[in-house]
């Protein structure tokens, strides 16, 4: 396996618990089904930025927690994302030939094999978090509830709808909102998660979370969007110009690259803020993270 991305101001020891913790994980013993989870693990350990798990062990440190005693949870937010991406990557979807800096899963495997390798991954996901972490029962459940939400009609699957089916209503607050289910809801649930586990926080810190966490998944996928134009498909570990290509509204076609930018800009400004409410002097990887965010190049 490949080492794990060095990044100038990025928790890279968080990154290396979460890197471990992937690659101790198994699916099953029968080896009849070896070949499928060659395929889970092909994309699951694929190079990666692995930001929304180290959010989630970022979100515990900032509370109180020891960042590992959630790795089961941010484990299992892993293994949707990566999930996501295989099925994103179908020719169903956005038809693409390399994610992560190798051919996509399909490509690898077959698409009767990679479809199932994401659905694999996402009921591994929520087997994971309801067997492996610790936690008052009520709690465990209602993260997995809060993830299932996220990632379901009122969540990704569902951002994925709007944007293929060209559905959002036009406009700024359109644009957000689509962003805000496909890729913000994900993000946002990397802390969300945390938060009910420990569910004894202050209303007020709550609410300062939860503004943070909305506001860095429409930062993701702002940089994205400007990446998607500036980037280089070395550099990005998957296709450049996907977005344009396919179609599709992102904040650069809405509002041009200088003006996507800016608006960058402002949502990093607002994260920040939002952030320091939420975890005063005690969220400086979660900070560490933000920054990079919005300062990334890949």
């Amino acid at each position: 396996m490949a080492a794990p991305e060095k990044t100038v101001g990025f928790p890279e020891h968080l990154q290396a618990e979460v890197e471990t913790y992937l690659v101790n994980l198994r699916f099953s013993e029968d080896p009849t089904t070896d070949g499928l989870q060659e395929a889970m693990r092909y994309s699951l350990l694929a190079p990666g930025k692995r930001i929304r798990p180290v959010l989630a062990l970022a979100t515990a440190a900032a509370v109180g927690l020891e960042p590992s005693s959630v790795l089961p949870l941010a484990a299992a937010i892993e293994l949707i994302h990566t999930y996501s991406l295989i099925h994103d990557d179908l020719p169903a979807m956005d038809d693409d030939d390399t994610r992560r800096g190798q051919p996509t899963c399909h490509r690898a495997f077959g698409e009767d094999v990679a479809i199932l390798a994401g659905d694999g991954l996402y009921a591994e996901a929520f087997a994971l978090l309801l067997s492996q972490q610790q936690g008052e029962a009520a709690r465990v459940l209602a993260a997995a509830r809060e993830l299932a939400v996220a990632t379901g009609v009122r969540g990704m699957v569902g951002g994925q709808y709007i944007d293929v089916a060209g559905t959002a209503p036009a406009g700024p607050e359109g644009l957000r909102r689509l962003h805000e289910l496909k890729t913000g809801k994900l993000i946002a649930a990397s802390i969300d998660c945390v938060l009910l586990l420990v569910g004894s926080l202050k209303t007020d810190t709550i609410v300062s979370f939860r503004a943070f966490a909305g506001e860095l998944g429409v930062l993701f996928q702002i940089v994205d969007d400007v990446l998607d134009v500036t980037g280089s498909t070395q550099t990005l570990g998957k296709p450049q110009g996907s977005d344009e290509r396919l179609g599709r509204r992102t904040y650069v076609s809405e509002f041009g690259l200088e003006g996507a930018r800016k608006l960058a800009a402002e949502s990093h400004e607002r994260a920040r803020a939002h952030l320091a409410r939420a975890a005063p002097g005690q969220g400086t990887e979660l900070e560490q993270i933000t920054d990079f965010i919005a300062t990334r190049s890949h």
